[in-house]
């Protein structure tokens, strides 16, 4: 009867442990397991800071067209109608009295009387005139490369922004499956926990165990259950902010894929050799190539203004079509067509002493930016030695945490069997208990910290 009775308490115990394997937050709530890679690819989607530096990738696209658009020829047309008033013709003494001599060609000398002069007044004027520019002392060459190098910065603006929200959704990701790991730990602590005082139960009666020894072990068992919660609610907490930062619905519970993590830790068993991640950061991270776009633009912007104390030299071609003719003492009521194709070249002499502080100013700016990009090299270098130690270091934890747990596991069956058998205290079977649980929960968190220190590595290199 007994027996019967320490069976059926188990069983229930079981029943009830396998029901809280379902998260509370999870219940009735559309649960979706997910690889980090789908979860960066939903990032890359729904992300507003990644789609808000899309939008400015668009802009600089549209500004290399604009810088390009500098080397097509200039069109410009003009048409006007107008009404033109009778003119007054004086002598040099500004006298409207008297006459004036108009030189005709082959006529000689003929007398003009001062005063009114009757024109026709209805006038018209078209002019067409298409220039093209043929050296620029390199302004529009620059200006071209200015733009491309503008749009290969905010190309790397998108790329920054879509690793930074990956290692946000790694940090969140990972954190949910700490927890969940963890909560695992302490429900089979639980039932372990359920399982034991079934069994102390069963020999209390028989007289082989005090009621304040089944009263402590209870006491354990609520401590269990309360932490129980706490990794519930945290993890609750964390889903809550991974399902912000995707613009998922609010009631989505997100699952780690935990199959996919037992992959990546058993692949970091091998780790990659420090000169490999350094030279892959040399290649890869979005610093270091931001710093030598900036280099690149200084260096055009110096050419850029080198150029302005150059002189600029464009061909021109004119159509003019007018009417009346009043360039003419005496105006002819006619229309004028007259055209011409030159050559035009314009300089400024002023640069030559105005110029040469934008041009010492550029130059300035140019070495600030090679500077600025050994600094990032240095940087990224320090970055990447610190957190290849920090990854070794908790490769070797992992080991260390393995070994731990199992002897903690065999610790806490021979004390059970030692208990059972009445040749150990209590005592000892809560301490073998608590070492247990921080053993394992130990090794959970070791695991996540491995994991997150290879995924920092990614980050500082760029290869999320």
């Amino acid at each position: 009867m007994n027996k019967f009775r320490v069976y059926s308490a188990l069983a229930i115990a079981l029943m009830v442990g396998e029901a809280c394997l379902v998260p509370i937050y999870a219940q009735d709530r559309n649960v979706q397991t997910m690889t980090l890679s789908a979860l960066y690819n939903l990032a890359d989607q729904q992300s507003r800071k990644v789609r808000i530096s899309e939008v400015a990738l668009q802009a600089a696209d549209e500004g290399v067209a604009a810088a390009k658009s500098a080397l097509l020829p200039r069109v410009d047309l003009s048409l006007q109608g107008s009404y033109t008033g009778n003119a007054f013709m004086l002598s040099r003494g500004f006298s409207l009295n008297g006459t004036t001599d108009y030189i005709v060609p082959g006529v000689g000398a003929v007398p003009v009387a001062n005063g009114k002069q009757d024109m026709p007044h209805w006038g018209n004027s078209f002019t067409a005139q298409v220039s093209q520019i043929v050296y620029a002392g390199g302004a529009i060459h620059s200006g071209i490369r200015m733009a491309e190098l503008s749009k290969e910065m905010a190309e790397l603006d998108v790329e920054k922004d879509r690793q930074e929200v990956r290692f946000l959704l790694t940090g969140y990701y990972l954190d949910l499956c700490s927890l969940d790991n963890q909560i695992e730990v302490v429900r089979g602590n639980i039932a372990l926990a359920e399982k034991e005082i079934v069994q102390m139960k069963a020999r209390r009666e028989q007289g082989t165990v005090l009621q304040n020894d089944i009263t402590r072990y209870e006491f354990q068992l609520q401590s269990l259950e309360l932490t129980l919660t706490k990794l519930t609610d945290a993890s609750t907490i964390i889903n809550h902010q991974l399902v912000t930062t995707l613009h998922l619905p609010e009631q989505t519970v997100i699952a780690p894929d935990k199959h996919e993590l037992d992959i990546e830790i058993n692949a970091l068993s091998t780790v990659t050799a420090q000169d490999t991640w350094q030279q892959t950061a040399a290649d890869n991270n979005l610093g270091i190539r931001q710093s030598e776009v900036v280099t690149n633009l200084a260096e055009q912007k110096v050419k850029q203004v080198k150029a302005e104390s150059l002189p600029s030299v464009a061909i021109v071609a004119e159509n003019q079509f007018f009417g009346p003719y009043t360039q003419d003492l005496i105006p002819k009521d006619c229309n004028v067509n007259v055209w011409f194709v030159g050559i035009g070249v314009k300089f400024s002499l002023g640069s030559l002493w105005k110029n040469k502080h934008h041009i010492r100013k550029a130059r300035i700016e140019h070495q600030w930016s090679q500077e600025t990009l050994a600094l990032a090299h240095e940087g990224v270098e320090n970055a990447v030695q610190a957190n290849y130690t920090n990854l070794i270091t908790s490769y070797n934890e992992v080991n260390t945490q393995q070994k731990q747990v199992e002897l903690a596991n065999q610790n806490y069956y021979v004390v059970q069997n030692r208990y059972q058998n009445d040749l150990a205290l209590l005592t000892d079977m809560v301490d073998a208990s608590n070492m247990k649980l921080s053993a394992e929960m130990a090794l959970v968190n070791a695991r996540i910290s491995m994991l997150y220190n290879f995924y920092k590595l990614k980050y500082v290199t760029n290869t999320l």
